[in-house]
């Protein structure tokens, strides 16, 4: 199978080409290494939902929650 991607910004295929020479692929080996990194990451990740589940919690930042401890403690 064939893929094409049309109108790639010159800077990202300068990016991609400094990548593959880094990896000692050609451009379309690095291309198909990326392109099945991507198809190969577990299906059950999902960054949003994680953020989302987080966020349902409460606690949406370290400094939140320095501060629900601080509270405890000076609760007693």
């Amino acid at each position: 199978m064939n893929l094409s991607i049309k109108n790639v910004p010159e800077d990202v295929v300068a990016r991609l080409k400094l990548r593959a020479a880094r990896d000692h692929r050609s451009l379309q080996g690095e291309l198909l290494h990326i392109v099945k990194s991507a198809a190969a990451e577990p299906n059950g990740v999902d960054a949003y939902a994680i953020l989302a589940a987080v966020r349902r919690s409460g606690l949406s930042s370290p400094s939140e929650s320095v501060q629900m401890i601080r509270e405890d403690r000076d609760g007693r």
